[in-house]
């Protein structure tokens, strides 16, 4: 094998990879999309009190969290920075941060599959996945004013 043949890692910073404005509370930076492999990687910053739909995961999920606090409605564990936390495919959990979090929630996400958005009764209302996360976060970036981004595998 040369030089040539071995694949380069790939790097981003932080300001090169906008945090969009989902309007709800929390921002969105999308690092790596493989639609292929059906892989979207995300940090999100969730403000205190927020509060995400119910949902079921299709694939895996690895999350570590950066900075403040967050748990999952049906479980007792609270995440805090430096936790890691993985999730089976098939869970069903609402993620939750506190209103008496003093500063925001950081969390990365790697996800493979899609997230089921479930209504009281369990039905689906909507789904997530890497092709509409990619969708979503291109159309946020010019919205809000910021060139297209070079998201590693978009």
């Amino acid at each position: 094998m040369t030089a040539i043949d071995i694949p380069r890692a790939l790097h981003r910073g932080e300001s090169e990879l906008p945090f969009v404005d989902l309007g709800d509370g929390s921002t969105l930076q999308l690092l790596q999309v493989d639609i292929e492999a059906g892989l979207w990687v995300i940090r999100t910053r969730f403000q205190p009190g927020y509060l995400v739909q119910t949902h079921k995961h299709t694939g895996q999920v690895f999350a570590f969290t950066l900075t403040g606090s967050w748990k999952y409605v049906e479980y007792p564990e609270v995440n805090t920075a430096g936790s890691y936390l993985y999730e089976p495919a098939g869970s069903v959990h609402t993620l939750t941060v506190a209103e008496s979090n003093t500063e925001v929630t950081d969390v990365f996400f790697a996800i493979y599959g899609a997230n089921l958005n479930l209504d009281a009764e369990g039905n689906i209302t909507s789904i997530v996945d890497a092709t509409t996360i990619q969708q979503a976060y291109f159309v946020l970036c010019e919205m809000q004013g910021f060139d297209r981004p070079d998201v590693i595998g978009a």
